[in-house]
């Protein structure tokens, strides 16, 4: 994704994927923080900082947070918006370090020894043996894990065209396909966390994170359009007369256009038994 498109798409989305996280999971995960020292969190991922700027007011005790992503740009931008203007509503006691690193070594991607791994938009990227890497680390380590946004494959677009089918299950087929990691998830990220977890004794909660974009959110749409056009357009290039018209139909009607992700949160939490 060039560098301009994956920082327009980012800023374009946090809105959206605030909107639908649900507060429960952060409601319960607070209930088991340490509170007597500041909380340790890495951000997996971190991108430009849109976890952080979602979690950190939503945690009532003194933070430190890593951001940890191979983007240096990002990265960079992430740490300097957050010295600049610290998320709203966060405690006033906010540490925030930015770590360049391959998430595709965890743990040992990790600077420092944390009480909370958390991640946004990042699980249908990986791959099931990552999955369980981190579910052994926060087994080992009686870690929480607050995981959002992973798409899980639900996509409806309104008003409907003859090619939504064939664009969805292309795009399918690309989320399963080979990543920086090898073989994504995709669309099974959120199932195979909860699968992973539970069977090492944790205590996990899912909950959809829906996008439901509207006309308001235009400039959003386009991108994701734009986005689903590119992988489709690589599962099944012999289709490109159609889904080029698939996507100048739906580029000429976005201004009465509704689409809704399905995504899912997961938290799980240690046993502490």
């Amino acid at each position: 994704m060039p560098e301009q498109f994956a920082a327009d798409w980012l800023a374009l989305r946090e809105p959206a994927d605030h909107a639908a996280r649900p507060d429960l999971l952060t409601q319960r995960l607070g209930e088991g923080l340490p509170v007597a020292r500041p909380l340790r969190i890495a951000d997996l991922g971190a991108g430009a900082g849109s976890n952080l700027r979602y979690l950190a007011p939503r945690l009532p005790q003194p933070q430190q947070w890593w951001l940890i992503d191979h983007d240096r740009e990002l990265l960079t931008r992430a740490s300097a918006t957050a010295t600049a203007q610290p998320p709203s509503g966060a405690p006033d006691d906010l540490t925030i370090t930015a770590h360049a690193a391959d998430l595709a070594e965890f743990p040992s991607c990790l600077p420092a020894a944390v009480d909370l791994i958390t991640a946004s938009a990042l699980l249908d990227l990986v791959t099931e043996d990552w999955i369980e890497r981190l579910a052994d680390y926060c087994t080992a380590h009686g870690l929480p894990a607050l995981l959002a946004l992973s798409f899980d494959g639900r996509m409806a677009l309104s008003p409907a065209l003859p090619d939504d089918a064939l664009v969805k299950n292309a795009v399918l087929e690309h989320q399963r396909s080979e990543k920086d990691m090898g073989r994504a998830l995709g669309p099974d990220a959120a199932a195979t966390v909860d699968a992973a977890f539970t069977r090492r004794g944790a205590t996990v909660i899912r909950h959809r994170s829906d996008w439901h974009l509207t006309p308001a959110q235009a400039p959003l749409q386009r991108l994701l359009l734009q986005g689903w056009h590119e992988a489709a357009m690589a599962r099944r290039p012999a289709e490109a007369g159609r889904l080029d018209a698939w996507l100048a139909a739906r580029m000429a009607d976005i201004d009465h256009s509704h689409i809704r992700v399905g995504h899912q949160d997961v938290l799980s939490l240690p046993c502490r038994g």
